[in-house]
C-alpha cells in the first residue's frame, strides 16, 4: 500500500528526507558537527519530527480508498515540515526564553497546528483508537482542576498554555519516550531493516531449518525460531505474524499439524519476538531510558524469561508432533548447516559487533551503527548479495517507513505522558493505587495485568508500555518490587491481548493465513503462550530469574527450577511426557500443578512440586515400560 502511493517524485522525497533524519541521528551520536551543523537537544528531537512526521502524509493515506496522494496530503506534508522545521531552528530561544510557558504568538500558533498534526498522522499509522485515546488525554489539563473525583484531579492549564507546554517543553511529546528514539532507537531499526533487506531474513530461517528441520514436527520448530528473529526486529506482532506465517503456516500444514495449530504457533511465535534480546522491538529502549540504565542490562534481564516464553512453545508443539505421529520435513527441503552458515556468516558477526559495542564499549547509541556498515559492506563485496540502485532505494523507503511509524506513535503518545505529568495525576494515581491496595502487591499486578491487557487492544506494545510507565510501574516500584521487573511485567502482559480473546490480532491474521477457525486459533494460541501468564508474575516475586537483579547462585537456582516448571506445566498442557508417554487428564491436572507450586518462592512448594512431578515421571516411565515388556512377551 505504501509503495503504491508513491510516484518516483515522491520516493525521492521520502529518501531524501531519511536520509537527512539518519545524518541527523549520526551526526550526533558520533559527534561529528558535520558541515558545521551541531544543533542543542531539543532541537535535534525537534528537527528528527521534521523529517519523518512529515512522511507519515505521504505513505499513509487519509481514507483507504485513496490509493494515490491527493492535495491534502501534499498541503499537511508542506506545513508540518515547515513548522517543525521553523520550531527546530529556534531551539535555543525555547530555552532561555522558556517558551513553553510564554512565546510569541506565532510560535503558539505553530504548537496548536503541530498538536493537530501529530494527532491526524498518529490516525493514519496506528489507527483512530490510539488517535482519540491521546487527543482525549492530551485535552484532560484544561479540566483538570474541576474533576470531581479526587484521584483525578491536578493542574489545570488554558488552552494556549497546554499547546505550547504539550510542543516545546522537554515533557510532553519530546519527553523521555521520544528522546529514546534519537538517542538509542533510531540505529537499531535502521539495523532491523538492513539486515532484513539483505537476506538475513532467508539466512536466520534457512539456519533454523538445517537444525530443526529433521526432528519430530521440525516445520513449527523451524516457525518458532525464524519468527522470534523477525519479532523482535521489527516489534510488530502482527505485520511479523502475516510475515513470516506465510511462508511457515502452510509448511506447517504441510507436515500433519491441523490449520488452527499451524496458525497459532505462527501467532505464539510472532509475539514473543517483542520481549526476545538483544534487540525486543521499541519497548526495551524507552525503557532503558525510564529507569536511566544501560540497555544492556535490560537485554540481559530479559534474556531468561523470553527463553522460558520460547521453551514453552517448544515443549508443546514437541508434545503434539509425538501424540500425533508427526515427523521432520524431507531431506530434500532441508538446507546444509554448513553450507548455510558459510554463505551468511557475516550476518551473525554484525549481530557480534552489535553486541560488542553494546556491552563492551558501552556505545549504545553508536552500537548499530557500526553493525549496520559492516553488514552494509561485507553485503555490496559479495555479488550474490550485492543490492542495485533500486534495492538500495527500496531499502532507505522501508526505513523511512520504520521511522515514521514509531516516531509519529513515540510522539503522539507523549501528549498521554505530558498531560499526566503537567496535572500531577500520574503520580497522585500510583500514590492513590498502592494506598487502595493496602501495600498488597498481588493486588497491584492483577490491576496492572487487566489494565495492560485492555490498553494492549487498541494500542501498540511501545504506547502501552509508554502509559503505563508512568502510572503502574512506580506503584509497583513503591511497594519493593524491583524496577526492571515492575517495567518487564508491564510489557509482558502489554503484549497478551495479541494472541488472547476478544480482540487476538495476531491469532486472526495468522488464522486467516491458515484457513482455520479465528476463535478457535485464539484459544489455542491462549493455552501454547500461557508461559507469559506465569512468568510476569515469578519475575515480581523471585527478580533472581533476571540475569543481573541477584546473587548469581539464587540466578542460577531460580533458573533451574523455573525451567523445571515451565516444563511441567507445558507438558500437562499438551498432555505429552517426554519418555513416559500420553497423560491423562488427572495426570495432566497433578502435573499443572506441581510446575504452579515450583513458581511460588518458598522452598517447601518448590520441593514439593518437584517432588510430585518426579514421582508423576517414575509412575508413567515404569508403567510405560511394563507395557512395553508385556508386548514384546506376547510377541514371544
Amino acid at each position: 500500500m505504501v509503495q503504491s502511493r508513491l510516484n518516483t517524485f515522491w520516493k525521492t522525497i521520502i529518501i531524501s528526507s531519511t536520509l537527512i533524519g539518519i545524518f541527523l541521528s549520526v551526526n550526533m551520536l558520533f559527534y561529528l558537527e558535520l558541515f558545521g551543523i551541531n544543533p542543542i537537544q531539543n532541537a535535534y528531537m525537534i528537527l528528527l519530527l521534521a523529517c519523518f512526521l512529515p512522511c507519515a502524509y505521504l505513505m499513509f493515506p487519509a481514507k483507504k480508498t485513496d490509493l494515490s496522494i491527493k492535495w491534502y496530503d501534499i498541503a499537511c506534508f508542506l506545513l508540518s515540515m515547515i513548522i517543525a522545521i521553523a520550531i527546530g531552528l529556534n531551539g535555543e530561544r525555547i530555552i532561555i526564553e522558556g517558551w513553553d510557558w510564554e512565546a510569541p504568538v506565532l510560535p503558539t500558533i505553530a504548537s496548536i497546528l503541530l498538536w493537530g498534526l501529530i494527532i491526524e498522522a498518529l490516525r493514519r499509522t496506528a489507527g483512530l483508537v490510539l488517535a482519540m485515546i491521546c487527543l482525549v488525554i492530551s485535552l484532560y489539563p484544561l479540566i483538570a482542576g474541576i474533576i470531581p473525583i479526587e484521584l483525578l484531579q491536578g493542574q489545570s492549564y488554558d488552552f494556549l498554555t497546554l499547546a505550547r507546554n504539550h510542543i516545546m517543553s522537554s515533557n510532553s511529546v519530546f519527553g523521555i519516550a521520544y528522546t529514546t528514539i534519537g538517542n538509542l532507537l533510531l540505529g537499531f531499526l535502521v539495523f532491523g531493516v538492513v539486515i532484513t533487506k539483505t537476506g538475513g531474513g532467508d539466512f536466520f530461517f534457512n539456519l533454523a531449518l538445517s537444525i530443526f528441520g529433521r526432528t519430530r514436527g521440525g516445520s513449527a520448530k523451524v516457525a518458532v525460531v525464524g519468527s522470534a528473529f523477525f519479532g523482535m526486529l521489527s516489534g510488530s506482532a502482527v505485520s511479523n505474524a502475516v510475515t513470516i506465517g506465510a511462508m511457515t503456516i502452510p509448511a506447517m500444514k504441510k507436515t500433519g499439524y491441523k490449520p488452527h495449530y499451524a496458525a497459532a504457533i505462527e501467532a505464539t511465535a510472532s509475539t514473543g519476538g517483542t520481549i526476545t534480546p538483544p534487540i525486543m522491538g521499541s519497548a526495551a529502549f524507552i525503557m532503558a531510558s525510564f529507569l536511566a540504565v544501560p540497555y544492556y542490562e535490560i537485554a540481559l534481564a530479559a534474556a531468561v524469561p523470553a527463553f522460558l516464553y520460547y521453551l514453552g512453545l517448544f515443549i508443546q508443539i514437541d508434545g503434539y508432533a509425538a501424540k500425533n505421529g508427526l515427523k521432520g520435513m524431507a531431506a530434500k527441503e532441508i538446507p546444509s548447516f554448513w553450507k548455510t552458515l558459510k554463505e551468511g556468516w557475516y550476518y551473525i558477526f554484525s549481530i557480534v559487533v552489535m553486541i560488542f559495542f553494546l556491552a563492551v564499549l558501552n556505545s549504545e547509541g553508536q552500537a548499530p551503527y557500526y553493525a549496520s556498515a559492516v553488514l552494509l559492506l561485507i553485503a555490496m563485496i559479495k555479488k550474490s548479495t550485492r543490492m542495485s540502485a533500486k534495492d538500495l532505494a527500496n531499502m532507505v523507503v522501508n526505513i523511512g517507513k520504520v521511522l515514521t511509524d514509531i516516531v509519529v506513535i513515540i510522539a503522539g503518545v507523549g501528549f498521554i505522558v505530558g498531560a499526566l505529568s503537567a496535572t500531577g495525576v500520574s503520580f497522585s494515581f500510583s500514590r492513590e493505587l498502592v494506598a487502595a491496595a493496602g501495600d498488597n502487591t498481588f493486588l497491584i499486578l492483577i490491576g496492572g495485568a487487566l489494565t495492560c491487557f485492555i490498553l494492549g487492544m487498541g494500542m501498540t506494545v511501545s504506547a502501552v508500555y509508554v502509559f503505563l510507565a508512568v502510572i503502574m510501574a512506580p506503584a509497583l516500584v513503591a511497594v519493593g518490587v524491583d524496577p526492571i521487573a515492575a517495567h518487564l511485567y508491564v510489557v509482558y502482559w502489554a503484549t497478551v491481548s495479541y494472541i488472547t480473546p476478544p480482540v487476538a490480532l495476531a491469532a486472526f491474521s495468522t488464522a486467516s493465513i491458515a484457513g482455520a477457525s479465528p476463535m478457535k486459533t485464539a484459544f489455542q494460541s491462549v493455552q501454547l503462550g500461557s508461559v507469559k501468564f506465569i512468568v510476569p508474575f515469578f519475575m515480581i516475586y523471585n527478580p533472581a530469574i533476571l540475569i543481573g537483579r541477584g546473587d548469581p547462585w539464587d540466578t542460577v537456582l531460580s533458573i533451574v527450577v523455573a525451567v523445571i516448571g515451565i516444563a511441567c506445566i507445558s507438558f500437562s498442557l499438551e498432555g505429552y511426557l517426554v519418555g513416559a508417554g500420553t497423560l491423562a487428564i488427572v495426570e495432566r491436572i497433578i502435573l499443572f500443578i506441581a510446575g504452579l507450586m515450583m513458581f511460588v518462592p518458598m522452598w517447601p512448594f518448590i520441593i514439593g512440586g518437584i517432588v510430585i512431578a518426579l514421582c508423576l515421571y517414575v509412575l508413567k516411565w515404569r508403567r510405560k515400560r511394563s507395557n512395553y515388556n508385556q508386548g514384546n512377551e506376547l510377541e514371544v
